[in-house]
């Protein structure tokens, strides 16, 4: 996992809840991409341990694999929650949030220069999967199996929220010099794919 040195506020997510929502195949139906959010509507704790547990959290603790499968098993993908008050690396052992900066940096998601998506500003949470290339070999096919690791965790993403009454969209565009200086990510972390969430426009 990777850390920072930003700041040391914790978060302790309630346990995630491993049942209810809609069977998979009803979840499958009804995924979609979704850019329009209820601004007036965030999400409570339950719900964020619960969406950030299906992206990437444990479900065989006896050996900590995780709900994400990744080449190798080598654990790659880091999730970074974003709300209005900071960013928190999620701590998928400890189930908790680490705040690596402080106040609200979903402008940073919402892509740089020219080309600004401003709906993620509407969207109340999002999350964002960087790869840790350090528990990688160094070689254009490793950096692959990463970014298909991502897609698996956004994918997660976007069956939990189809499932229980969220949207969301997977996302490509960021800025990503933003994000690693906001951050304090090292060479080594690349941002690849971001997902807001939130509720839908009633």
């Amino acid at each position: 996992m990777i850390t920072s040195t930003a700041t040391s506020q914790n978060r302790v997510l309630p346990a995630p809840i491993a049942d209810g929502g809609l069977p998979v195949n009803r979840a499958l139906a009804e995924r979609r991409s979704t850019r329009e959010y209820n601004p007036e509507r965030t999400l409570d704790m339950q719900t964020v341990s619960n969406l950030l547990w299906a992206c990437c959290g444990i479900n065989r603790p006896d050996d900590a694999h995780r709900t994400n499968p990744t080449a190798m098993n080598r654990q790659e993908i880091d999730a970074y929650y974003f709300d209005s008050t900071g960013v928190y690396l999620y701590d998928f052992a400890g189930n908790s949030l680490t705040q690596v900066a402080a106040g609200d940096r979903r402008a940073l998601l919402a892509g740089s220069g020219e080309f600004v998506q401003d709906f993620v500003l509407t969207a109340p949470s999002a999350v964002l999967l960087v790869a840790d290339s350090s528990k990688l070999p160094a070689s254009d096919r490793a950096m692959s199996m990463a970014a298909c690791d991502a897609g698996i965790a956004s994918e997660n993403i976007n069956l939990f929220c189809a499932g229980n009454g969220l949207v969301t969209v997977t996302r490509a565009t960021m800025d990503v010099d933003g994000l690693r200086e906001a951050l304090s990510l090292p060479d080594t972390a690349i941002p690849l794919l971001n997902n807001p969430v939130g509720y839908p426009v009633q």
